[in-house]
């Protein structure tokens, strides 16, 4: 059953990149690999943990050091009945561990879902237009300057996901030349990945960093920020010198709408500010309060429920749907929450089985040091998701003290540099990150285009960011 685990593992990890292909979401992928990892764990308890169910109790006692540290735990603060079996008991130790990755879990997605009804809520009051009705340059380069910035800072503040989509909308209305279109939307896919490296709320996998104690907000924004700039900097550089001229405005649109309710220019500034602040204001929250961050998100949430309600109060029925929370949670992206939680969990089974504690011991024997181990990772996110990429490294590099020289401890450089390289890493190729994807669909661009266009530009700036990192360190 152990190596079944990976092998189901495998499978799901393919149908999820091949999602397109096979035409099956990748959430349901993720779904089914999260509860079969677990079922099979359940079913080869036995071989897994190295247990003989015809033991008497007193034969596991005196077993217990053969057994996993997690398991001796649970056996020391579990009571032990006499009408329980070892089989019982290992059932029990199984559930215990499901139960507690849960709440790990559980924190990610309530998180995810506060913060991305915020931005659709923002988004349904036309919010953004705050900054894109701002821009009238037409010089190609200035114009790429001025897009990348402000999609670094704006990722860093909501999340690379969000941002892309953003700005997508934006080119589409600055930008009539499909090439140019596709370029400025690769640099986009950089700046969005770089922007949300260095910022606890930027992105998933720095979510999850921050949220399972390995970062703190401060630090990570501290040491992140220079070679995440440097990240983007050096492809705009490089762009800089190969391109020219002016960007081809496609013709107005007369009839254009949004398909929301109108908003007045009041209404549109309240909610964008509120709603940003909401956002910036959960790591002050967490430093205050020392609560999870998905309470600091949920505070906001209720703050902006609370104003919108208030704000639209007067008006009818339908245009107050459309600008209120209830509204908003129509749109939400219910598939990419299931997929967090199918693969969290589907990678949470692997930890407990031991499978990461296995390939942890691995990767230091056969790579050891610890700036190769992040850069060969945040790479392969450029193949696979980040998302369980990042859980693995987690539960791999945090086991307890009894792996001394592979446990990281909190703000340990291992974890600030695994956050910049998961979240940079998957610029290298389209479909590496959300924000890629996201482009991807939205633009329709041609994967072999990105990977001839983009790709070397990417990597470029993804190894010097690394390059400024471990020089910092």
């Amino acid at each position: 059953m152990y190596t079944l685990m990976i092998i189901v593992f495998v499978i799901g990890y393919l149908g999820i990149a091949l999602e397109h292909n096979i035409h099956i979401d990748k959430a349901a992928s993720a779904l089914l690999t999260g509860v079969i990892t677990w079922t099979l764990l359940v079913i080869g308890a036995q071989d897994i943990f190295h247990i003989d169910y015809s033991w008497a109790l007193s034969d596991l006692g005196a077993h217990v050091a053969d057994l996993s540290k997690s398991f001796q735990h649970f056996l020391e603060i579990t009571p032990v009945h006499e009408t329980d079996s070892v089989k019982d008991i290992a059932s029990h130790y199984i559930v215990h561990e499901l139960e507690h990755h849960l709440v790990d879990v559980a924190s990610i997605l309530f998180f995810l879902l506060g913060a991305m009804t915020i931005v659709e809520l923002i988004d349904a009051h036309e919010g953004f237009s705050v900054i894109t009705d701002r821009i009238t340059t037409s010089n190609k380069i200035v114009l790429l300057w001025i897009l990348a910035i402000i999609t670094f800072f704006m990722s860093a503040a909501l999340d690379n996901l969000t941002t892309a989509i953003v700005m997508a909308a934006l080119l589409k209305k600055l930008i009539a030349d499909k090439q140019d279109l596709w370029l400025f939307a690769g640099i986009v896919v950089i700046a969005a990945n770089a922007g949300g490296a260095w910022s606890p709320i930027g992105d998933v996998t720095t979510i999850m960093l921050w949220i399972g104690g390995q970062v703190t907000a401060g630090n990570i924004v501290a040491k992140l920020l220079l070679p995440s700039l440097v990240c983007l900097i050096v492809p705009l550089l490089i762009v800089s010198f190969t391109q020219k001229g002016q960007i081809q405005k496609p013709a107005e649109d007369s009839g254009m709408g949004h398909g929301h309710a109108p908003t007045s220019s009041f209404e549109r500034n309240l909610v964008f500010f509120l709603g940003v602040g909401c956002l910036l204001g959960v790591p002050i929250f967490k430093t205050l309060t020392h609560l999870p961050p998905f309470m600091g998100i949920l505070l906001g949430l209720g703050i902006m429920w609370v104003v919108t309600e208030l704000l639209h109060g007067s008006k009818n029925r339908e245009e107050k749907t459309s600008l209120s929370v209830l509204g908003v949670l129509r749109k939400i992206d219910t598939p990419s929450v299931l997929f967090f939680l199918g693969i969290l969990v589907a990678v949470a089974a692997l930890q407990t089985a031991g499978h990461l504690t296995q390939l942890a011991k691995m990767l230091e024997s056969s790579v050891g040091n610890l700036y190769f181990i992040n850069v060969i990772i945040g790479l392969l996110s450029s193949i696979v998701d980040n998302v369980p990429l990042v859980a693995g490294a987690m539960g791999m590099y945090n086991i307890g003290p009894e792996m001394a020289g592979i446990s990281y401890p909190q703000d340990h450089p291992f974890w600030e540099f695994l956050a910049y390289c998961a979240g940079t890493g998957g610029s290298c190729l389209i479909i590496g990150s959300a924000a890629g994807v996201a482009i991807m669909g939205i633009m329709k661009i041609d994967f072999m285009w990105y990977l001839k266009r983009i790709s070397l530009l990417a990597l470029a700036g993804y190894l010097a960011g690394a390059a400024v990192f471990v020089l910092m360190n």
